[in-house]
């Protein structure tokens, strides 16, 4: 509960109640605040809403809550017109002691911080300190607070009083206004009629007068002590605020306004705060800065602390003191600039008058002793601001705002005429900031011109970053970050006042407002990284930890986590392998970080964490991903959501998903018409028969129109009584027995028979030469590093390359994928056209030698005769299944050959002679009886908990598991360039996929992936090897080169191989200077996100080609026509072309390779 006292002139006070709050010592530090008005009224304020609780009658002058007895007694004090003093409970609203001996007005009383302890002040001159320690044992005794409740009072019998005075201070002229103590000291102030201000100090025996400040020109109405200061503070009737030093007794500081007179004061507790009451109302204020001063060099921090010159190292968090800093100034360090090369440091000290600024230049010993430190005698000058420019100057801002340049003996060098400006700030060696009221202007010192100037209005500090590449302007309510050359990248604007900040290794600005950690990117983005209870100021941001000093001068590491701004940080340098691990594994606030994305134009991101259907659907059609967008309709089968998937797909000319939403929403005109343009007079006519069915006149009459349909339409027009109509359509479409039966169900005598256009022409729609069954054509484009991700995550996660992008070298790939540029990113004219310039060849590996025709090995025949010899359960198995993999099992390995040659179209079984047999052997199992006797064979079933005998199934030893991790050895091969050992593995794991035995959907899917995943490999990576055989002598077969490394980069790898095959043919292009070509690989290979060098020189390179995006020569490649490789030939077959297929691999092939054995497979032919 907290209470609110109003203390008014006319005999009473009331108490205020805010409900629902507990009564704690925070109240007392924050929420009352209270002002005299000259009706003589004290009034309490809040900000929130309170209700009238109760009133107590007498004539108050002052009323104060008792700090140390809140946790224990309800007591409120007050000091009355009736020269008494009273203890309040504010529970039971009664009276708890009255204390009496002033003889007038009583005008302030109030309680000791600690000790059982009041101090009044009256204007009957004297200042009276009570003891009511005998008030607070009668309160200690059981039951007294239960009768004080109830209002129970009584005689007591042994005559002890509750309060007596301990002390009466006498000493002013004049009625006392004002009384307070010392929050930690035995002291008392007091402020008088007579313009004085008295210090008195009391012990337990006696109070004496210390000593007495004089300056006031009227009537003193309130003195208190700074909480933390050796300072008091007092107001007056003469519309001033007095600051004055309590070991000097002299004034200190004045504030002083033009029309108001001061009546009361109150200092925060915990906070550098006073509040001051006045004829028009209070203020609120602070008596010096509380930013400390301090310069950042490297990992240490040099700051200002009680007089001292500390240094701490951020790595050991050592902190020391180096040197005391001389005595005399009154006012606090303003700002430091530190020199390494000399170790020196300019000390500012900024004054109330600016004119009487001035700034030490002080030399930081070397051999510190930090528990005695030295003093070293500085130099000292006067000067609003004192930067250092060079290794042995400095700048000096004086009082008349004109520049001079000064040497370490603190003597002028030279002065520089310089725009308007009323601050300087350090802008590397030479050159300043320059401030005005509107803008900030980079000054070179040297040259004394102006380099370039941004618009910003009053900036209070300028943070660099390490390499000096970025600075940070920071205003009251605005932050400008810019580059080297003052242009502004972006402007953010805070509501709450902007402290400190300092730069993150990342390139990302840390700054702090009042009550946050925030960050920015230099592209505009900011937020916020944390909470703070207190201000601080920031000193160093490394890792997760943000270095920072506090308003005590107190060096503190604070934990920041940095995910979110790194994970925009990431997405904007194209860091796409740290963006996925984040997206993954860090906790990302899916609502804020999906706007982002859809802001910042990544929406394919935001569907890797997106588990809601709606909101993936949404995702999925902003980037045109029909796949998931289509799954998510599925799964919402809404209506609205199939219009606009129907929308999308329509524009990409996906006609099948169109239809699929156009019969899901019902929509039957634009389903007719789809149907219409795409030739589909099958399900028009079906169309029609539901228009029928539906009784839907006009979309039958219309489906039978596109149908062209005329007897269909006569017979609409018939049903509707439309006879007319039928006539004569049916008469001008020379349906003659149909318009006589209708002439003839004219009335001659009521009806017309209506007249036939002798000059009709016949109308038909046209009929389609060649319907159209697949989608419309769409240009191909490089699959993003986030399509990929997606894709594999969805149904073969486990098939993506588990390789380290940081590990991978350029070794195994030849010289093709390292180009070394010169200083301006070129390579020498003359390379490109040599051996030297497009790699050597590598030698011819080994291949398959497979027999031509289709009979079987002599070999394989005897084990097949051989193997029918067998137990029973064995042609059981061949006949409950179909697959090749139960037949080899059961040893029937022509029956195997039969059904690889009928469901895949095997034809060459050679390369399949291993693994028939290391299949057969893990059909059964061998186990001992007796020793005498031989090995016993057992055959398991792999659906013995299922089947009986006879419905069974042998066991497979061979699973989809095995082959995955078979798949990632390949990867590593072809990672370290053994392509031709890498061609291998790919095939023996392609010839494997038939023998599988996969249970469900997922499975089967995961299984055709892994075939297509080996048939991109083996083409690509067969094409390669070929591509390093050819020569290089001649411009033709330099050409032929490039054109294969650029077909190499549509093959669907893995993004860490894509890199690798588009630096190859960045390399090959741009030294045959096709630079327009070569700028695409080059963009797509930054797309896929590299390592930071790779990054590097590929910018590089991008950069040279953007100079001149010209083609030498013309090639046999359109990397805008969508293209199939073909296996044998390693030309492109465009879109449209005739092409054929291998039933097994689903390799592309031209024309005339028909009939030939796979190059991919071995063992297929092409069809």
């Amino acid at each position: 509960m907290q209470l609110y006292v109003h203390c008014h002139i006319k005999c009473n006070s009331q108490i205020w109640k805010q409900p629902k709050c507990p009564l704690t010592d925070e109240w007392i530090r924050k929420c009352v605040e209270c002002s005299v008005f000259e009706k003589n009224e004290i009034m309490t304020f809040t900000v929130t809403g309170m209700v009238l609780e109760s009133i107590m009658l007498s004539r108050i002058r002052e009323v104060q809550i008792p700090y140390f007895l809140i946790h224990e007694y309800p007591w409120i004090l007050s000091a009355s017109d009736d020269q008494t003093i009273r203890v309040w409970n504010w529970q039971s609203r009664t009276c708890v002691c009255v204390l009496t001996g002033h003889n007038h007005y009583v005008m302030c009383a109030q309680f000791h911080p600690s000790e059982d302890l009041v101090v009044s002040a009256s204007l009957d001159q004297t200042v009276r300190v009570w003891d009511i320690s005998g008030l607070r044992k009668k309160n200690l005794s059981p039951g007294a607070v239960e009768s004080d409740v109830r209002g129970i009072t009584g005689v007591d019998l042994f005559g002890t009083t509750d309060a007596v005075v301990k002390h009466v201070l006498e000493g002013h002229d004049r009625g006392v206004n004002w009384a307070a103590f010392h929050p930690t000291m035995p002291l008392i102030v007091s402020g008088a009629d007579d313009r004085q201000v008295k210090i008195w100090r009391m012990n337990e025996s006696k109070a004496w007068e210390v000593d007495t400040c004089r300056g006031h020109y009227n009537n003193v109405s309130c003195a208190v002590f700074h909480p933390r200061q050796e300072l008091i503070l007092s107001n007056s009737e003469d519309k001033s605020i007095r600051v004055w030093d309590m070991s000097k007794r002299t004034g200190v500081q004045t504030f002083r306004r033009d029309h108001d007179r001061f009546w009361v004061l109150a200092a925060h507790p915990n906070l550098n705060l006073f509040a001051a009451g006045h004829d028009g109302g209070m203020i609120v204020f602070k008596l010096e800065r509380e930013r400390p001063a301090y310069a950042v060099h490297g990992n240490m921090l040099h700051y200002v602390k009680d007089r001292f010159l500390r240094q701490l190292d951020f790595n050991s968090s050592k902190d020391v003191a180096v040197m005391q800093l001389r005595s005399g100034s009154k006012f606090p360090v303003f700002n430091m600039s530190y020199n390494p090369a000399e170790n020196a440091v300019l000390l500012c000290t900024r004054a109330s008058n600016l004119e009487n600024s001035t700034y030490d230049l002080y030399t930081i010993p070397k051999d510190a002793d930090s528990q005695n430190p030295d003093a070293p005698e500085g130099k000292r000058s006067s000067g609003l601001t004192a930067v250092w420019v060079a290794r042995n100057r400095f700048a000096v801002l004086d009082r008349m705002h004109s520049l001079l340049i000064k040497n370490l003996k603190n003597e002028i060098t030279k002065k520089v005429q310089v725009p308007n400006c009323d601050e300087i700030f350090y802008a590397g060696t030479g050159n300043l900031l320059l401030r005005d009221a509107e803008s900030i202007t980079l000054f070179d010192v040297q040259q004394k011109r102006t380099l370039a100037s941004v618009k910003i209005s009053k900036v209070k500090y300028v943070i660099w970053s390490a390499d000096m590449s970025h600075v940070a302007l920071l205003a009251k309510h605005a932050i400008v970050i810019c580059n080297r050359k003052l242009e502004a990248l972006c402007n953010i604007h805070e509501n709450i006042r902007v402290k400190s900040g300092a730069w993150d290794e990342s390139g990302v600005f840390i700054y702090t407002t009042s009550n946050h950690i925030k960050y920015a990117v230099t592209t505009g983005d900011y937020g916020i990284i944390r909470t703070l209870d207190l201000p601080i100021y920031v000193t160093r941001v490394k890792g997760n930890n943000v270095y920072c000093l506090d308003r005590e001068c107190r060096p503190r590491v604070l934990t920041i986590d940095p995910t979110e701004f790194k994970f925009k940080l990431a997405l904007i340098n194209r860091k796409y392998d740290e963006v996925l691990h984040m997206v993954r594994n860090a906790k990302l606030v899916g609502q804020s970080i999906i706007a982002y994305l859809q802001k910042k134009g990544y929406p394919e991101v935001a569907l890797h964490f997106v588990k809601d259907e709606k909101t993936r659907f949404s995702l999925a059609l902003e980037c045109g991903n029909i796949e998931i967008a289509l799954e998510a309709a599925k799964a919402l089968d809404d209506k609205n959501c199939w219009e606009k998937l129907g929308e999308v797909a329509l524009l990409q000319g996906n006609h099948q998903i169109v239809e699929m939403c156009y019969q899901r929403t019902k929509n039957f005109d634009k389903l007719s018409f789809l149907y219409l343009i795409t030739g589909n007079l099958e399900k028009l006519r079906k169309m029609m028969k539901i228009a029928e069915i539906r009784k839907d006149m006009s979309g039958h009459y219309q489906n039978a129109l596109y149908l062209g349909d005329v007897s269909e339409r006569v017979r609409i027009l018939k049903n509707c009584g439309q006879k007319s109509l039928a006539y004569l359509t049916a008469a001008t479409h020379g349906l003659d027995e149909e318009a006589e039966s209708l002439k003839e169900t004219f009335d001659p005598e009521k009806e017309t028979i209506p007249d036939i256009d002798p000059n009709a022409k016949l109308l038909q729609p046209p009929a389609p030469i060649m319907p159209l069954d697949t989608n419309w054509p769409l240009l191909t484009v490089s699959k993003g590093f986030f399509e990929g991700s997606i894709a594999s995550k969805g149904k073969g996660g486990a098939l993506a390359a588990d390789i380290d992008i940081d590990t991978v070298g350029t070794e195994g790939w030849g010289e093709d994928a390292e180009l070394q540029l010169d200083e301006d990113g070129f390579v020498e004219a003359t390379e490109g056209l040599g051996d030297d310039a497009l790699g050597k060849g590598q030698e011819e590996g080994g291949g398959w030698d497979v027999e031509e025709d289709l009979e079987l090995p002599p070999e394989l025949v005897r084990g097949v005769l051989t193997l029918r010899r067998l137990p029973l359960l064995l042609p059981i198995w061949c006949n409950n299944s179909q697959l090749p993999v139960d037949h080899i099992l059961a040893g029937s390995f022509e029956t195997a050959m039969r059904l690889l040659h009928d469901q895949v179209g095997v034809t060459q079984f050679g390369p399949y002679k291993q693994l028939f047999l290391q299949t057969y052997a893990r059909g059964r199992t061998t186990y001992q009886a007796l020793p005498c006797l031989p090995s016993m064979y057992g055959y398991p079933n792999r659906n013995w908990k299922d089947a009986g005998l006879k419905s069974g199934v042998p066991a497979v030893g061979l699973k989809l598991n095995d082959l995955i991790q078979r798949l990632q050895l390949c990867y590593q091969l072809t990672t370290v360039g053994k392509f031709e050992e890498a061609v291998e593995k790919f095939r023996s794991i392609l010839l494997s996929v038939p023998l599988l035995v996969v249970d469900n959907k997922q499975e089967i899917a995961e299984a055709q992936q892994l075939i297509t995943i080996c048939r991109e490999y083996i083409v690509g990576l067969s094409m390669e090897i070929e591509r390093k055989k050819l020569p290089k002598e001649t411009l033709e077969q330099q050409k032929r080169i490039c054109e294969m490394a650029a077909y190499f980069t549509h093959s669907n790898l893995q993004p860490v191989h894509m890199i690798l095959v588009l630096r190859t043919a960045l390399n090959l292009f741009f030294k045959l200077k096709n630079f327009k070509t070569a700028a695409t690989f080059a963009r797509r290979l930054l797309e896929l996100g590299p390592k930071p060098e790779v990054a590097q020189q590929t910018r590089k390179i991008l950069s040279a080609c953007e100079k001149n995006p010209t083609d030498a020569y013309q090639l046999n490649y359109d990397m805008h026509n969508p293209f199939d490789i073909c296996a044998a030939s390693y030309r492109p077959i465009y879109r449209g072309k005739p092409v054929e297929k291998c039933p097994l691999s689903g390799a592309c092939y031209s024309p005339e390779f028909k009939g030939q054995i796979c190059k991919v497979t071995t063992v297929s032919t092409v069809l």
